[in-house]
Protein backbone atom coordinates (compact mmCIF):
# COMPACT_ATOMS: atom_id res chain seq x y z
CA UNK A 1 0.00 0.00 0.00
CA UNK A 2 1.40 3.35 -1.28
CA UNK A 3 1.50 6.26 1.20
CA UNK A 4 0.51 9.81 0.36
CA UNK A 5 0.13 13.24 1.93
CA UNK A 6 -2.34 16.33 0.88
CA UNK A 7 -1.13 19.84 1.40
CA UNK A 8 -4.27 21.92 1.34
CA UNK A 9 -6.78 19.17 2.51
CA UNK A 10 -10.10 22.16 2.64
CA UNK A 11 -9.94 23.17 -0.95
CA UNK A 12 -12.12 21.74 -4.16
CA UNK A 13 -9.50 19.89 -5.32
CA UNK A 14 -7.95 18.43 -2.05
CA UNK A 15 -11.04 17.36 -1.31
CA UNK A 16 -11.75 15.78 -4.38
CA UNK A 17 -8.67 14.09 -3.74
CA UNK A 18 -9.49 12.76 -0.79
CA UNK A 19 -12.88 11.42 -2.04
CA UNK A 20 -11.24 9.51 -4.46
CA UNK A 21 -8.41 8.09 -2.60
CA UNK A 22 -10.20 7.28 0.30
CA UNK A 23 -11.55 4.15 -1.82
CA UNK A 24 -8.56 3.54 -3.58
CA UNK A 25 -7.08 0.06 -3.71
CA UNK A 26 -3.58 0.84 -3.61
CA UNK A 27 -2.96 4.30 -1.93
CA UNK A 28 -3.92 5.34 1.61
CA UNK A 29 -3.57 8.89 3.05
CA UNK A 30 -1.96 8.97 5.81
CA UNK A 31 -2.04 13.10 5.91
CA UNK A 32 -3.69 15.69 4.74
CA UNK A 33 -2.74 19.52 5.97
CA UNK A 34 -5.24 22.66 6.68
CA UNK A 35 -3.89 25.56 9.13
CA UNK A 36 -7.75 26.55 10.15
CA UNK A 37 -8.69 23.27 10.81
CA UNK A 38 -5.61 21.71 11.99
CA UNK A 39 -7.02 19.36 15.18
CA UNK A 40 -9.95 18.41 13.66
CA UNK A 41 -11.23 14.75 11.78
CA UNK A 42 -11.13 15.79 8.07
CA UNK A 43 -14.56 13.75 8.14
CA UNK A 44 -15.79 16.62 10.38
CA UNK A 45 -15.24 19.15 7.71
CA UNK A 46 -15.95 17.59 4.99
CA UNK A 47 -18.50 15.42 5.91
CA UNK A 48 -19.15 13.58 2.84
CA UNK A 49 -15.92 11.21 3.78
CA UNK A 50 -17.85 10.05 7.30
CA UNK A 51 -16.76 6.13 7.33
CA UNK A 52 -14.08 6.47 4.80
CA UNK A 53 -11.23 8.56 5.87
CA UNK A 54 -10.46 8.57 9.84
CA UNK A 55 -7.28 11.00 10.78
CA UNK A 56 -7.20 14.89 11.51
CA UNK A 57 -5.40 17.44 9.80
CA UNK A 58 -2.25 18.77 10.67
CA UNK A 59 -0.94 21.76 10.19
CA UNK A 60 2.05 20.90 7.99
CA UNK A 61 3.73 17.17 7.05
CA UNK A 62 5.60 16.34 9.16
CA UNK A 63 7.19 12.86 7.98
CA UNK A 64 6.97 13.47 4.21
CA UNK A 65 10.00 10.97 4.15
CA UNK A 66 7.68 8.39 5.42
CA UNK A 67 5.55 8.62 2.22
CA UNK A 68 5.66 7.80 -1.33
CA UNK A 69 4.08 11.01 -2.94
CA UNK A 70 2.44 14.21 -2.00
CA UNK A 71 -0.17 16.03 -3.88
CA UNK A 72 0.27 20.01 -3.41
CA UNK A 73 -3.20 21.63 -3.81
CA UNK A 74 -2.70 25.03 -2.98
CA UNK A 75 -3.06 28.63 -4.75
CA UNK A 76 -0.08 29.10 -6.80
CA UNK A 77 3.33 30.30 -5.06
CA UNK A 78 2.94 28.09 -2.17
CA UNK A 79 4.00 24.41 -4.06
CA UNK A 80 7.24 26.11 -4.94
CA UNK A 81 7.84 26.96 -1.65
CA UNK A 82 6.87 23.22 -0.33
CA UNK A 83 8.38 21.39 -3.31
CA UNK A 84 12.14 21.32 -2.60
CA UNK A 85 12.06 19.67 0.81
CA UNK A 86 9.61 17.61 0.01
CA UNK A 87 12.09 16.11 -3.26
CA UNK A 88 14.97 16.12 -1.26
CA UNK A 89 13.21 14.18 1.33
CA UNK A 90 12.59 11.21 -1.75
CA UNK A 91 8.99 12.16 -1.89
CA UNK A 92 7.26 12.18 -5.17
CA UNK A 93 5.69 15.46 -5.53
CA UNK A 94 2.40 16.21 -7.42
CA UNK A 95 1.91 20.05 -7.86
CA UNK A 96 -2.07 21.15 -8.61
CA UNK A 97 -1.26 24.65 -8.96
CA UNK A 98 0.11 26.69 -12.02
CA UNK A 99 3.71 26.75 -10.30
CA UNK A 100 5.16 23.88 -12.60
CA UNK A 101 3.20 23.86 -15.76
CA UNK A 102 5.65 26.30 -17.73
CA UNK A 103 9.11 25.64 -17.99
CA UNK A 104 10.66 28.86 -18.79
CA UNK A 105 11.01 31.38 -15.35
CA UNK A 106 10.18 33.85 -17.22
CA UNK A 107 6.98 33.46 -18.90
CA UNK A 108 6.06 32.09 -15.58
CA UNK A 109 7.30 35.62 -14.18
CA UNK A 110 4.93 37.17 -17.00
CA UNK A 111 1.56 35.68 -16.09
CA UNK A 112 1.69 35.06 -12.71
CA UNK A 113 3.47 38.43 -11.89
CA UNK A 114 6.26 36.82 -9.25
CA UNK A 115 9.59 35.06 -9.58
CA UNK A 116 10.00 31.11 -9.31
CA UNK A 117 11.75 29.99 -6.43
CA UNK A 118 12.07 26.97 -7.54
CA UNK A 119 14.00 26.82 -11.00
CA UNK A 120 15.88 23.70 -9.82
CA UNK A 121 12.95 21.32 -9.46
CA UNK A 122 11.05 23.55 -12.55
CA UNK A 123 13.58 22.54 -15.38
CA UNK A 124 12.89 18.82 -14.27
CA UNK A 125 9.21 18.99 -13.96
CA UNK A 126 6.82 16.92 -16.23
CA UNK A 127 3.64 18.27 -17.79
CA UNK A 128 0.63 15.45 -16.18
CA UNK A 129 -1.17 14.55 -19.31
CA UNK A 130 -0.76 10.82 -19.53
CA UNK A 131 -1.90 10.58 -23.10
CA UNK A 132 1.02 12.41 -24.16
CA UNK A 133 3.44 11.86 -21.73
CA UNK A 134 3.32 9.24 -19.91
CA UNK A 135 6.61 7.40 -20.15
CA UNK A 136 7.85 10.83 -18.53
CA UNK A 137 5.57 10.79 -15.62
CA UNK A 138 6.30 7.63 -14.59
CA UNK A 139 10.05 8.52 -14.31
CA UNK A 140 9.10 12.01 -12.72
CA UNK A 141 9.82 12.78 -9.23
CA UNK A 142 8.02 16.44 -9.62
CA UNK A 143 4.50 16.79 -11.92
CA UNK A 144 3.31 19.46 -12.70
CA UNK A 145 -0.81 18.78 -13.19
CA UNK A 146 -2.62 20.42 -15.65
CA UNK A 147 -4.78 23.12 -15.89
CA UNK A 148 -8.77 21.99 -16.12
CA UNK A 149 -8.94 24.73 -19.43
CA UNK A 150 -5.59 22.92 -20.86
CA UNK A 151 -6.85 19.47 -20.70
CA UNK A 152 -10.25 19.98 -22.23
CA UNK A 153 -8.53 22.16 -25.02
CA UNK A 154 -5.35 19.85 -25.58
CA UNK A 155 -7.40 16.41 -26.17
CA UNK A 156 -9.73 18.26 -28.27
CA UNK A 157 -6.98 19.76 -30.76
CA UNK A 158 -3.44 17.82 -30.03
CA UNK A 159 -4.31 14.87 -32.59
CA UNK A 160 -5.51 17.28 -35.57
CA UNK A 161 -1.97 19.18 -34.64
CA UNK A 162 -0.03 16.63 -34.56
CA UNK A 163 -1.02 14.64 -37.86
CA UNK A 164 -0.30 18.09 -39.72
CA UNK A 165 -3.93 18.44 -40.81
CA UNK A 166 -4.22 22.19 -39.49
CA UNK A 167 -2.73 25.33 -39.10
CA UNK A 168 -1.69 26.34 -35.74
CA UNK A 169 -3.37 29.37 -35.42
CA UNK A 170 -6.36 28.48 -33.06
CA UNK A 171 -9.43 30.06 -31.36
CA UNK A 172 -10.75 28.35 -28.48
CA UNK A 173 -14.09 29.01 -26.75
CA UNK A 174 -14.40 27.45 -23.18
CA UNK A 175 -17.19 27.03 -20.71
CA UNK A 176 -16.71 26.27 -17.02
CA UNK A 177 -18.65 25.24 -14.52
CA UNK A 178 -18.21 27.63 -10.67
CA UNK A 179 -16.36 25.25 -9.02
CA UNK A 180 -13.32 25.90 -11.36
CA UNK A 181 -13.02 29.05 -9.76
CA UNK A 182 -12.41 27.57 -6.00
CA UNK A 183 -13.99 27.46 -2.77
CA UNK A 184 -13.49 31.05 -1.90
CA UNK A 185 -16.21 33.65 -3.30
CA UNK A 186 -16.17 36.08 -5.24
CA UNK A 187 -18.73 39.03 -6.36
CA UNK A 188 -18.39 36.99 -10.09
CA UNK A 189 -19.10 33.24 -8.25
CA UNK A 190 -21.96 35.14 -6.27
CA UNK A 191 -25.30 33.15 -7.15
CA UNK A 192 -27.44 36.33 -8.09
CA UNK A 193 -24.87 37.13 -10.12
CA UNK A 194 -23.69 33.80 -12.14
CA UNK A 195 -26.67 31.39 -11.55
CA UNK A 196 -28.52 33.11 -15.10
CA UNK A 197 -26.18 33.98 -16.98
CA UNK A 198 -22.69 33.46 -19.24
CA UNK A 199 -19.85 35.48 -18.55
CA UNK A 200 -16.75 35.55 -20.52
CA UNK A 201 -13.58 36.69 -17.94
CA UNK A 202 -10.04 37.30 -18.43
CA UNK A 203 -10.27 37.84 -22.55
CA UNK A 204 -6.46 37.43 -23.51
CA UNK A 205 -5.27 37.64 -19.64
CA UNK A 206 -5.90 34.00 -18.87
CA UNK A 207 -3.05 31.94 -17.41
CA UNK A 208 -3.89 29.06 -19.30
CA UNK A 209 -3.09 30.54 -22.56
CA UNK A 210 0.73 29.98 -22.21
CA UNK A 211 -0.22 26.72 -20.71
CA UNK A 212 -1.91 25.56 -24.09
CA UNK A 213 0.25 27.05 -26.36
CA UNK A 214 3.01 25.39 -24.53
CA UNK A 215 1.79 21.90 -24.53
CA UNK A 216 0.58 21.91 -27.77
CA UNK A 217 3.75 23.53 -29.61
CA UNK A 218 5.62 20.51 -27.74
CA UNK A 219 3.33 18.04 -29.04
CA UNK A 220 2.97 18.88 -32.42
CA UNK A 221 6.50 20.26 -32.42
CA UNK A 222 5.14 23.80 -33.79
CA UNK A 223 4.32 26.96 -32.58
CA UNK A 224 0.65 27.11 -31.64
CA UNK A 225 -1.05 30.55 -30.73
CA UNK A 226 -4.10 30.60 -29.27
CA UNK A 227 -6.91 33.08 -28.80
CA UNK A 228 -8.98 32.18 -25.38
CA UNK A 229 -11.73 33.16 -24.04
CA UNK A 230 -12.85 31.10 -20.91
CA UNK A 231 -17.06 31.44 -20.10
CA UNK A 232 -18.60 30.70 -16.59
CA UNK A 233 -21.17 28.50 -17.25
CA UNK A 234 -24.20 28.35 -13.89
CA UNK A 235 -23.37 24.55 -13.65
CA UNK A 236 -21.52 23.96 -10.62
CA UNK A 237 -18.89 21.19 -12.44
CA UNK A 238 -17.71 20.43 -16.03
CA UNK A 239 -16.20 21.73 -18.49
CA UNK A 240 -16.54 22.23 -22.35
CA UNK A 241 -14.00 23.36 -24.79
CA UNK A 242 -14.96 24.65 -28.26
CA UNK A 243 -11.73 24.78 -30.49
CA UNK A 244 -11.97 26.31 -34.27
CA UNK A 245 -9.26 25.49 -36.43
CA UNK A 246 -8.08 25.86 -40.25
CA UNK A 247 -7.65 22.39 -42.29
CA UNK A 248 -4.43 22.64 -44.54
CA UNK A 249 -6.11 20.24 -47.18
CA UNK A 250 -9.80 19.44 -47.56
CA UNK A 251 -11.07 16.63 -45.19
CA UNK A 252 -13.76 14.70 -44.89
CA UNK A 253 -15.67 13.85 -40.98
CA UNK A 254 -14.38 10.16 -41.84
CA UNK A 255 -10.88 11.23 -42.11
CA UNK A 256 -11.02 13.37 -39.27
CA UNK A 257 -12.51 10.62 -37.01
CA UNK A 258 -9.92 8.07 -38.20
CA UNK A 259 -7.48 10.41 -36.58
CA UNK A 260 -8.88 11.07 -33.18
CA UNK A 261 -9.15 7.19 -33.33
CA UNK A 262 -6.19 6.28 -33.68
CA UNK A 263 -4.52 9.31 -31.76
CA UNK A 264 -6.67 7.61 -28.64
CA UNK A 265 -7.47 4.11 -29.34
CA UNK A 266 -5.91 2.48 -26.40
CA UNK A 267 -6.15 5.20 -23.77
CA UNK A 268 -9.34 4.60 -21.49
CA UNK A 269 -10.13 8.06 -20.24
CA UNK A 270 -10.50 9.82 -23.43
CA UNK A 271 -13.68 8.93 -25.65
CA UNK A 272 -14.46 10.23 -29.20
CA UNK A 273 -18.19 10.36 -29.68
CA UNK A 274 -20.72 12.16 -31.78
CA UNK A 275 -22.11 14.83 -29.16
CA UNK A 276 -19.63 15.37 -26.33
CA UNK A 277 -21.46 16.29 -22.65
CA UNK A 278 -20.48 17.71 -18.98
CA UNK A 279 -23.35 15.42 -17.89
CA UNK A 280 -21.77 12.49 -19.36
CA UNK A 281 -18.37 13.29 -17.40
CA UNK A 282 -19.03 14.50 -14.64
CA UNK A 283 -17.75 12.64 -11.42
CA UNK A 284 -15.58 10.80 -14.05
CA UNK A 285 -11.91 11.15 -15.16
CA UNK A 286 -13.11 10.43 -18.43
CA UNK A 287 -12.81 12.71 -21.77
CA UNK A 288 -15.71 13.25 -24.62
CA UNK A 289 -13.60 14.51 -27.74
CA UNK A 290 -14.37 14.89 -31.09
CA UNK A 291 -14.40 17.36 -34.14
CA UNK A 292 -16.71 17.94 -37.13
CA UNK A 293 -15.55 19.45 -40.65
CA UNK A 294 -17.28 23.35 -41.73
CA UNK A 295 -15.87 23.52 -45.25
CA UNK A 296 -12.28 24.35 -44.57
CA UNK A 297 -12.65 24.96 -40.88
CA UNK A 298 -13.36 22.12 -38.07
CA UNK A 299 -14.51 22.12 -35.15
CA UNK A 300 -13.10 20.43 -31.81
CA UNK A 301 -15.11 20.12 -29.27
CA UNK A 302 -13.62 18.65 -25.77
CA UNK A 303 -15.76 17.84 -22.35
CA UNK A 304 -14.29 17.01 -19.03
CA UNK A 305 -15.58 17.47 -15.51
CA UNK A 306 -13.14 19.85 -14.21
CA UNK A 307 -12.34 18.57 -10.66
CA UNK A 308 -11.72 15.06 -11.63
CA UNK A 309 -9.74 14.88 -15.11
CA UNK A 310 -9.41 18.50 -14.96
CA UNK A 311 -7.97 18.44 -11.89
CA UNK A 312 -7.67 15.29 -8.83
CA UNK A 313 -8.82 12.67 -11.10
CA UNK A 314 -5.98 13.45 -13.67
CA UNK A 315 -3.52 13.86 -10.34
CA UNK A 316 -4.32 9.81 -9.00
CA UNK A 317 -4.15 8.86 -12.85
CA UNK A 318 -0.43 10.52 -12.19
CA UNK A 319 0.05 9.64 -9.11
CA UNK A 320 -0.76 5.56 -9.95
CA UNK A 321 2.23 5.90 -12.94
CA UNK A 322 4.65 7.62 -10.49
CA UNK A 323 4.32 4.93 -8.57
CA UNK A 324 4.29 1.80 -10.23
CA UNK A 325 0.43 1.23 -9.99
CA UNK A 326 -2.58 0.19 -12.56
CA UNK A 327 -3.10 3.44 -14.31
CA UNK A 328 -6.91 3.19 -13.53
CA UNK A 329 -6.56 2.10 -10.09
CA UNK A 330 -9.48 3.87 -8.29
CA UNK A 331 -10.90 6.12 -11.32
CA UNK A 332 -13.21 3.73 -13.39
CA UNK A 333 -16.64 5.07 -12.67
CA UNK A 334 -18.54 6.30 -15.10
CA UNK A 335 -20.09 9.75 -15.49
CA UNK A 336 -23.36 11.39 -13.86
CA UNK A 337 -25.68 11.08 -17.32
CA UNK A 338 -27.96 12.76 -15.54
Amino acid sequence: MKKVGIIGGTGYTGGELARILCVHPDIEIKAMTSRQNAGKKVSDVQTYLKGYLDIEYTENISNAKDLDLVFVATPHGVAMKETPALVASGTKVIDMSGDYRLLDPAQYKKWYGHDHTDTENLKDSVYGLPEFFRPQIKKANVVANPGCYPTATILAVAPLLISKAVSTDIIVDAKSGTSGAGMVPSPRTHHPFCGETIIPYSVGTHRHTPEMEFVLGTVSKSETKILFTPHLLPVIRGILSTCYLTLIKDMTNDEIAKIYEKQYKNEPFVQFTDEPSIRAVVCSNHAQVNAKVFGNKVVAFGAIDNLVKGASGQAVQCANLMLGLKETAGLMTPGMGV
